[in-house]
């Protein structure tokens, strides 16, 4: 009998230009990796001390959020990447992640926020972010938010003990 190893679906969200593909890189390569505007997706092997996650990208440009819904299924842990400079369009990642809980797929996935760019001037913390998206008022999944750096790679090693953590607690 081969004992193969169990794959976590997990996926990246998040308005463009947040850093998700610059973060899956960075989960892959502990590097930063020059990037351009996904269209579609990128999707990566990540293993975590023996924990195999299958990490999909998905654009976030304005005309592809409408077919993530596509990337839901099985999926256990979704990354909302925010642009922690981006005061202007966090109003519609508070919609987009409301809307994407509320997707019967994604009933039982857990969510990562990764408040990234905490590395530029004026960016909002984490707490501030958790505010803003009203975390609070999220009963139904488990979910947690993690300041990072996308280019550095700070904050990601916990973001992926955290993923760790939640689907061995599953």
């Amino acid at each position: 009998m081969f004992n193969f190893p169990t794959e976590h679906k997990v996926i990246i969200v998040g308005l463009d230009n947040a850093g998700k593909t610059t973060i899956l890189y960075q989960f892959l390569t502990k590097e930063a990796v020059h990037t351009s505007p996904t269209i579609g997706s990128n999707v990566e092997q990540i293993t975590v001390r023996k924990t195999h996650f299958l990490v999909w990208d998905i654009g976030g440009q304005e005309s592809l959020r409408a077919s993530w819904y596509s990337y839901y299924g099985n999926t256990e842990i979704v990354i909302l990447v925010v642009d922690s400079t981006d005061r202007e369009r966090l109003t519609v990642t508070k919609e987009e992640l409301h809307r994407m809980l509320a997707h019967e797929d994604l009933q039982n996935a857990a969510v990562l926020i990764l408040a990234n760019k905490q590395d530029m001037k004026g960016s909002l913390t984490a707490a501030e972010i958790s505010q803003f998206l009203t975390l609070d008022s999220i009963t139904t999944h488990s979910w947690h938010v993690q300041a990072c750096c996308a280019l550095t790679g700070e904050g990601l090693p916990a973001s992926l003990d955290w993923m760790k953590s939640r689907v061995v607690a599953n």
